[in-house]
């Protein structure tokens, strides 16, 4: 049997199948479907026999090849059908729904409790005359990689984007703003007093209350170059935990100065280009033992019976104590006198305390360095901050003072739990659940919910024929305070009922009167 054969007897075949289906199609919307159905049998019938005979006149022939499977097989329809497949799919990949590690989602629940904290951290800094800033999460790389050992630098999440620039999602909000402000070129009016409540990400070991991404509440003043600054940004620090319920016997203040450090190393004939360094070094301590950064110390080229002796004058408590160590007319000592006088004038003496040993991580800070801690010792740092006078010459630009703190939104948090002051935030806390009795009366349901709306309050329209048991079951879980039901018998006075959920009463108030309603319940 010729290959050309064989080609004709294939397409013939699958021709033939083509046209069995789109008549096959066409007969489910076709009056003529019993026509339709005889049409492609007999179209069906009439190419096989064709094919079948002409496949037995070649045999017959005394050819001596073989009859085609295309002409043997008679279920080759079926087997030539798209719609058969000898491997099956293999089933989909089960979503993760986990976020990936380290980070959260934020259901409505956690989205409230987000919304309030950020509201508490506003608010205090509305009071203290601090106004809002905010710059982008991905910056570039530089702007982190300041050569100074810090652990920052090694916890980037950073790349190469598609234009091939070297870029990072933030680990921390000052460096941008140091740009911010580098980027006017002197056009801001100092001093600058600005907030922002940034997301950080920072990839680190995870402990409780530490993520691999956090929101972060950064409070800095520019421009000033007295201990003010310091004091005025300690006070807004305990204003807040004051706000939600904390005291100071639930959170200290640890203040130090890294003049205290610099001047004990001048001491101990260290150069001034490595304190910083230095600093970041000894900060490591309060987490591994000395030798497990010999390496870095001889890095730096500096001797471990300095750092020894560095850590010695560090486990001072008192400034007292501190000044009989340093040099008479220690700047560090004058400095830490005056921010404890100005913090008794804030009255916030009883949060404060002096901690030789609080040094900070961070190669940028030049003079007064703080940290808030649980006084318990259950949770890490709960926020920290300083001097850093330097950061913009990092950068190339002018020497400019400037003053700061961080504040992170996972370990107060923790806090708060631990100290049972949290709210809660389970109910939507919504003021009014509005529902109607039957479906004709829901245009009227819109009416009263627009009314409520427009005269302030938070309003829940129940957009599904439901019952009334359901429905006070749903305002109780979001912790409605009332519920206002649209009923016939009601209606057809002009009134809907008002049941207020806190003390259990109901009353009938005319539609027309809800927005005095509204107003006067809003002043109880």
């Amino acid at each position: 049997m010729k290959v050309s054969t064989h080609l004709a007897m294939i397409a013939a075949l699958l021709h033939s199948r083509a046209a069995v289906t789109a008549f096959q199609q066409l007969s489910t919307t076709s009056p003529a479907r019993l026509a339709s159905r005889s049409i492609a049998s007999t179209s069906s019938r009439v190419i096989l026999s064709s094919a079948t005979e002409t496949g037995s006149a070649e045999k017959g022939g005394g050819s001596g090849g073989r009859v085609a499977a295309s002409v043997s097989d008679k279920d080759i329809l079926s087997k030539t059908s798209s719609s058969s497949s000898s491997s099956p799919k293999p089933p989909a990949q089960a979503l993760d729904t986990n976020p990936p590690k380290g980070t959260r989602d934020f259901y409505p629940p956690d989205m409230r409790l987000r919304t309030w904290l950020f509201s508490q951290w506003r608010d205090v800094a509305a009071l203290y005359g601090f106004s809002e800033y905010d710059a982008p999460v991905l910056e570039s790389e530089s702007l982190y990689t300041r050569k100074a050992g810090e652990e920052v630098t090694q916890q980037l999440y950073n790349f190469v984007d598609k234009g091939e620039r070297a870029v990072a999602l933030r680990p921390e909000m000052t460096p941008s703003l140091a740009r911010m402000v580098m980027a006017k070129k002197g056009g801001l009016n100092l001093p600058l007093k600005w907030f922002s409540i940034p997301q950080c990400w920072r990839y680190e070991r995870m402990t409780r209350g530490r993520r691999r991404e956090h929101f972060q509440w950064n409070m800095d003043v520019w421009g000033v170059s007295g201990i003010e600054a310091e004091a005025e940004l300690l006070s807004a620090m305990v204003t807040f935990f004051e706000k939600v319920g904390l005291t100071s016997e639930d959170v200290g203040i640890k203040v130090n100065s890294r003049l205290v450090i610099g001047e004990v190393l001048t001491e101990l004939g260290v150069p001034e280009e490595k304190f910083a360094a230095t600093c970041v070094l000894v900060d490591k301590l309060e987490k591994v033992p000395l030798d497990a950064i010999q390496g870095e110390l001889e890095e730096l080229g500096l001797d471990r019976s300095v750092v020894e002796k560095l850590t010695s004058v560090l486990t001072n408590k008192s400034i007292e104590s501190i000044g009989a160590v340093l040099p008479p007319d220690s700047e560090a000592v004058k400095q830490l006198t005056q921010l404890f006088k100005l913090c008794e004038a804030y009255g916030i003496q009883d949060w404060v305390l002096f901690d030789a040993s609080v040094v900070r991580g961070l190669a940028y800070y030049t003079g007064i360095v703080f940290e808030a801690f649980d006084r318990k010792g259950v949770l890490r740092a709960i926020a920290g901050g300083g001097r850093y006078d330097k950061l913009l010459e990092t950068f190339g630009g002018e020497p400019t003072p400037a003053a700061g703190f961080g504040f992170g939104d996972a370990v107060i948090v923790e806090l708060l739990k631990e100290r049972d002051v949290l709210p809660s935030f389970e109910g939507s806390g919504f003021d009014t659940v509005v529902f109607a009795m039957n479906e004709s009366l829901y245009g009227v349901a819109i009416e009263v919910a627009s009314k409520l709306r427009a005269s302030g309050q938070t309003v829940d329209l129940i957009l599904e024929n439901k019952k009334p048991k359901w429905v006070f079951k749903h305002a109780s879980r979001n912790e409605a305070k009332y519920c206002v039901i649209v009923a016939a018998d009601e209606y057809e006075n002009g009134e809907v009922s008002v049941k207020d959920l806190t003390a259990g009463e109901q009353k009938p108030v005319k539609i027309d009167a809800l927005s005095e309603w509204a107003e006067s319940v809003s002043r109880q």
